[in-house]
């Protein structure tokens, strides 16, 4: 469902919004300002048309010449912010994360307020439930036994972990999943850009300076921005910095990172099993069934295990443990020129069943 052309955090995976839209609308309302939104060319429109559904006015749109990872982004995010209100504080998340409880999630947020304004990198980690190895870990200071959303020092960022490193990551209580979000001032990260990575900050600001205005959108300028090397604000800045502190989250979330994950989140029958759209199954075991299309019936028989996405122009089946091995799929289809790699071909969309909550008042 999702394509190099329209990726997943603008598809409806998991209810009648799309991922972008339900982002946009937790990141909105009291206490926030309008989003400043930093994506490419091709999905310029998608994100005006999306964020018009819902009456949201973005402050800014930044246009990247090239996809340089989160460092540059995030730096010409912080230029743009700080040139219109110096100093405040940023929020920085990805817009492709289900966290069903806004409130809950936007009071932690209010919480790690005050360590922001005091100079601090806030990173907010999620109470681990399973030996995850897709995500990286934070390593806590002190024992959180209940995760409450209370700021505490940040020991350390573990990378993603083999499975036997997460089992005992999990069974320690000391760590949290790295959800990628984050709060920070715009002065304290541009000052910890021009300590830790100034190759980074003076090439975005040269282009972010040399910038042109497109209607509503800010193209940063090609010339700079190509000086760019592709880095993470993991390891540009934060694996760097003295000044870390950590918000645990217990509440519901996901980064819907694979086919497992929707499943994970979605409403299940008692025996384990996930339609969605026109999707029948009969004996069925912890198995995902996504149909597409109104003109295409899904039928599973016996399965257990089992993801089936049916789309018109393409149909993946695999085990859920194989499930972050989609990217195999793609690039065998792109090794034997299959537009559907990169492209949708005609298709209809439909959504599986309401997610429900996975934190700890469900």
């Amino acid at each position: 469902m999702s394509r190099k052309s329209y990726p997943k955090q603008f598809v409806k995976l998991t209810g009648a919004e799309s991922l972008y839209q339900a982002s946009a609308r937790r990141l909105s309302g009291t206490g926030f300002a309008p989003p400043t939104i930093v994506t490419a060319a091709d999905f310029r429109f998608i994100v005006i048309e999306q964020l018009a559904t819902l009456k949201i006015a973005p402050a800014d749109i930044l246009i990247e010449p090239s996809a340089k990872n989160t460092a540059a982004a995030i730096c010409a995010a912080a230029l743009a912010l700080e040139a219109s209100a110096p100093g405040a504080l940023m929020l920085v998340a990805p817009s492709d994360h289900v966290i069903p409880d806004a409130g809950r999630f936007r009071a932690a947020v209010q919480a790690a307020a005050p360590a922001a304004e005091a100079g601090q990198f806030v990173t907010f980690g999620i109470r681990p439930d399973r030996p995850e190895t897709g995500y990286g870990w934070l390593e806590l200071s002190t024992p959180t036994p209940t995760f409450a959303s209370l700021p505490q020092p940040l020991r350390s960022f573990v990378e993603k972990p083999d499975l036997a490193t997460a089992k005992v990551l999990l069974a320690g209580g000391m760590h949290l999943w790295n959800a990628g979000i984050f709060l920070f001032s715009t002065t304290a990260i541009l000052d910890a850009f021009a300590a830790h990575a100034p190759e980074v900050l003076a090439a975005t600001r040269a282009a972010f300076d040399a910038a042109e205005k497109d209607l509503s959108f800010t193209r940063l300028a090609p010339a700079p921005w190509a000086e760019l090397h592709d880095i993470s604000i993991d390891y540009a800045v934060m694996e760097r910095a003295t000044n870390l502190t950590v918000v645990p989250y217990a509440g519901a979330w996901s980064d819907l990172g694979d086919w497992q994950a929707v499943w994970r989140e979605a409403e299940a029958d008692t025996t384990g099993t996930v339609t969605g759209g026109p999707a029948s199954a009969l004996d069925c075991h912890n198995t995902l069934l996504q149909a597409t299309s109104e003109a295409q019936q899904l039928v599973g028989i016996g399965l257990t295990d089992i993801i089936a996405v049916a789309m018109p122009d393409a149909v993946l089946v695999a085990h859920k443990d194989r499930a972050q091995e989609v990217k195999r799929a793609v690039a065998a289809l792109k090794a034997k020129s299959a537009p559907q790699a990169e492209y949708r071909i005609g298709a209809h969309y439909a959504t599986v069943k309401k997610p429900r909550l996975l934190g700890p008042d469900a």
